[in-house]
């Protein structure tokens, strides 16, 4: 088909008319994507020595295939496919027809015309480099621009490979996606050869192995007229492209979705919009499965998103794009008990069989700071302040250790910093100090905010992933591993694999004994009930969990708040024994904003333990009275009870 043919087709002025024409043809369209290859004529003209036959040349530089990435068990998370890009060379686009040009490519592939002249007009390159319009072009659209060609002068079709997920969103937190390069980026990738045209990792593992997995880009030498555009077959070949390297994750598909489906039961029943699990090995920090919902298709960025579609997500209140697990902070209320207990223990302020009284309040001045049943257990030690999570004692106890120490413990358990996950980690957590205080806020921590510190409130944030690694240093005696996503990594030239070796970010100061006091506490947390039926499942599990205040009060003076649990096993599930730092699975849940009779998060890691432990054949059987440890459905009813002696 041509437009310089009949009539009115041939007016090549009207591209209102060239518009309505090309609507009628049926197409997929697509545009702002990620692909990964392009054409790129680098500038500096070598001439051949022979006098009058002195011939300019340029340099081409050839992508590699991208690496690819596997999950545990071998199976691809991920695959490059053939796709088209819509490329304009500047140079043999006439200044005169931009804006007609872009105004006809606008109504093809329904991008907004002022949109596509910004993308020429400020690319940074040579005029003679093609400058990326759209990726994710269906193949009909891409053969009638390329059949109308006259019609478009400097546009052309780049076959190109883009990326096709294989898992939808099972695992787009972790692999992430690609998008074209920002200036950002550009700046500091241009050293290595990127381009302004690039398209590289905006996301998850994309992004953080995006130099792995780009590969080392070929080249060609090309014959040029005296214009300075390529003769076409006068072309020298040089160096080959060699394929990125390809990934291998220590997750397991399996276990990805038993965690997502154990996650999405949880928020549907408690009504949540925001949540994360992750499971670990605590002997060497191996992340088996990590689920932040609501996610996303990564695919949609593949196949090119519409600026519709991104701003929709970007401007989620349920924050789709953002991996919660790694990238969000919140309270870690009572979890955080663990860190105020080592230190007492450790420090000497208490003993496993010393005793503080755990009463209605403890006052400050005019302030009265709660137990959360409002009633208080008496005297009680260690092990009972941790299994009924007595905020009261653990007031006393960090008004007994002080700022500067439970600072200290903290930082030893590896909270306010960077896990050192091969994952881009936005967040980093508080840890609240006289100078961080100070800075924020220009007034020192009042003795009432450091025992709020000791149970986990008022200033204090961590990430799940901070939380779930210090208790897996818990878990296995005191190493604080750097949590890892990716277990090899296979070279795209050679196919040598390289195995991940486990790295100690922290050996924990304190003794076995004071460890073995914690964890024997955090599993009294399940057998005095305080998580309802967990203590009848068939396996053994010790764990803590916590309740985060945030927000604004309600009528009645009570504020929303978060579910946090946090369990683990031994590595003998069967034999309850918690002596041993010898746990090979732990898991973390976190629900935002829950506000249920009971604790959610227990539950979504019961059930994800129910399945991963084959202790249930149907998740339906869960809920069953007859299945030991069965959740029951008082549990997820929304409340708020926090604070309110009548919990029934």
């Amino acid at each position: 088909m041509s437009l310089t043919t009949a009539n009115n087709r041939a007016d090549l002025k009207n591209a209102y008319r060239f518009g309505m024409f090309v609507l009628a043809v049926a197409f997929a369209v697509t545009s702002l994507g990620a692909r990964m290859f392009y054409l790129q004529v680098v500038l500096g003209q070598h001439a051949y020595q022979g006098g009058a036959n002195s011939q300019l040349t340029g340099v081409q530089s050839i992508p590699a295939a991208r690496g690819l990435i596997f999950d545990a068990t071998g199976a691809p998370l991920v695959q490059n496919v053939e796709d088209n890009s819509v490329m304009v060379t500047p140079i043999d686009l006439p200044p005169s027809k931009e804006q007609l040009v872009a105004q006809r490519l606008g109504s093809i592939l329904n991008l907004d015309p002022v949109y596509i002249q910004t993308l020429i007009d400020s690319s940074t390159g040579s005029l003679y480099v093609p400058v990326r319009i759209a990726d994710g072009i269906a193949d009909q659209v891409a053969r009638f621009i390329e059949e109308n060609v006259d019609a478009l002068p400097g546009v052309r079709i780049l076959r190109t490979q883009k990326r096709e997920y294989l898992t939808k969103d099972l695992f787009s937190d972790v692999l992430g996606y690609e998008g074209r390069i920002t200036k950002t980026q550009y700046d500091q990738l241009k050293a290595l050869g990127y381009s302004d045209q690039d398209i590289v990792g905006q996301a998850g593992l994309e992004n953080y192995y995006e130099t792995d997995l780009r590969g080392t880009y070929g080249t060609q030498t090309v014959a040029l007229d005296a214009t300075g555009k390529p003769i076409p077959g006068l072309v020298t070949q040089g160096a080959p492209p060699i394929s990125g390297d390809s990934l291998t994750l220590n997750i397991d598909s399996h276990e990805q979705q038993l965690a997502t489906q154990a996650l999405a039961w949880g928020m549907k029943a408690a009504k949540v919009t925001k949540g994360v699990i992750i499971v670990e090995n605590p002997q060497n920090g191996k992340i088996l499965a990590m689920v932040s919902l609501p996610s996303y298709d990564d695919q949609l960025f593949a196949d090119g998103i519409s600026q519709t579609d991104f701003q929709a997500l970007l401007t989620s209140p349920n924050q789709p794009l953002l991996n919660k697990a790694v990238g969000a902070q919140y309270a870690p209320g009572s979890t955080f008990k663990l860190i105020t207990g080592t230190a007492g223990l450790q420090d000497g302020k208490i003993n496993d069989t010393s005793t503080l009284l755990s009463q209605p309040f403890i006052q400050i001045g005019d302030f009265r700071y709660w137990e959360w049943n409002r009633k208080g257990w008496g005297p009680l030690n260690i092990y009972q302040a941790v299994a009924y999570s007595s905020d009261t004692f653990f007031y006393q106890l960090a008004d007994k250790v002080g700022l500067k120490d439970l600072t200290y413990w903290s930082d030893q358990y590896g909270f306010g910093k960077s896990t050192g996950i091969d994952l881009p980690e936005t967040a980093t957590g508080i840890v609240p100090t006289n100078a961080w205080k100070q800075a924020t806020q220009e007034t020192p921590m009042y003795e009432g905010e450091i025992m709020q510190a000791g149970i986990g409130q008022g200033y204090d944030a961590v990430t799940p992933l901070q939380l779930l690694n210090a208790y897996c240093a818990l878990a296995n005696g005191g190493n604080l591993w750097q949590p890892q996503v990716v277990k090899s990594i296979t070279d795209g030239a050679t196919g040598a694999v390289t195995n991940i070796q486990p790295v100690l970010l922290n050996k924990l100061p304190a003794s076995a004994q004071t460890l073995e006091t914690m964890r024997l506490a955090t599993r009294q947390v399940v057998t005095s009930r305080h998580t309802y039926g967990l203590t009848d499942l068939k396996i053994a599990v010790a764990g803590k969990t916590g309740t985060a205040e945030f927000g604004v009060y309600d009528k009645k003076g009570r504020l929303p708040y978060h579910e946090w649990f946090v369990g683990y096993t031994p590595a003998n599930p069967y034999v309850d024994d918690f002596t041993k730092p010898d746990s090979q699975l732990a898991v973390l849940t976190f629900l935002y904003g829950a506000n249920t009779w009971g604790n959610v998060s227990t539950e979504v890691v019961k059930l994800y333990m129910m399945m991963h432990y084959k202790l249930i054949k149907r998740q339906i059987q869960a809920l069953n009275k007859r299945t030991p440890g069965y959740i029951p459905s008082w549990v997820y009813k929304t409340t708020n009870f926090y604070g309110n002696a009548n919990r029934n």
